[in-house]
């Protein structure tokens, strides 16, 4: 079946969707994006989820999208694609729009593209086994407090863990273990959680701050 995904204001078939070659998430990477799970239809910290992607666009100083819009887009991908009784994820992404090929931000600016798409809840791996891990130092860039499309490092930090038979690649840099590709890292020591403080290095993951409240 031909999922339903959300493009600029419309829902429609993915195989109809269509996006400009001159897009600048394309051609530059320039956007951000938030994957939000869901569970039997309701949604797992979707004002975070919000309030993140509400601070990245404003880091990016991309405008033209009011990010309180993605829970309406979300129910609305999860109701469509008949995913309101499994566990699903919602992948949002959001970049500053087509416009001709210019490292400088396109004046007037462009309205941004704004895709969304949803799917069925795919776990991995069974974490009560316990998982193989690998370190490496972290390539990436210097804002990872911004979850930017940006993230050929990551991409290529998980091929390597899937390399050494690893589901994850911990990265670590000035001798810290921050996090991991696609995960936050924590350990226990000494009876004592412990994580890398939130700097412009991490993200401000939802599921580590959850982690955190538990704790």
């Amino acid at each position: 079946m031909d999922p339903i995904v959300y493009l600029d204001g419309n829902f429609l078939p993915k195989s109809d969707a269509r996006i400009s070659p001159d897009d600048r998430g394309f051609l530059f990477a320039d956007g951000v994006y938030e994957v939000i799970r869901s569970y039997a239809g309701r949604f797992f910290g979707m004002r975070e989820h919000v309030e993140r992607m509400t601070t990245g666009l404003a880091a990016l100083r991309i405008a033209g999208f009011d990010p309180a819009d993605v829970a309406n887009i979300a129910r609305e991908l999860i109701a469509r694609n008949g995913l309101e009784s499994s566990d699903a994820t919602v992948y949002v992404q959001v970049t500053r729009g087509s416009a001709p090929r210019s490292h400088k931000f396109p004046d007037p600016p462009v309205s941004p593209t704004v895709y969304a798409t949803s799917g069925p809840l795919v776990t991995r791996y069974d974490p009560s086994e316990g998982v193989a891990v690998i370190t490496l130092p972290d390539t990436r860039w210097a804002r990872c407090d911004i979850k930017s499309v940006s993230l050929l490092p990551n991409c290529l930090a998980q091929q390597a863990a899937g390399d050494h038979d690893a589901v994850e690649a911990v990265l670590v840099r000035d001798g810290f273990a921050l996090e991991g590709t696609h995960t936050s890292f924590f350990a226990v020591v000494a009876g004592r959680v412990v994580t890398a403080p939130l700097t412009n290095y991490i993200l401000p993951s939802v599921t580590r701050a959850a982690v955190l409240d538990v704790c």
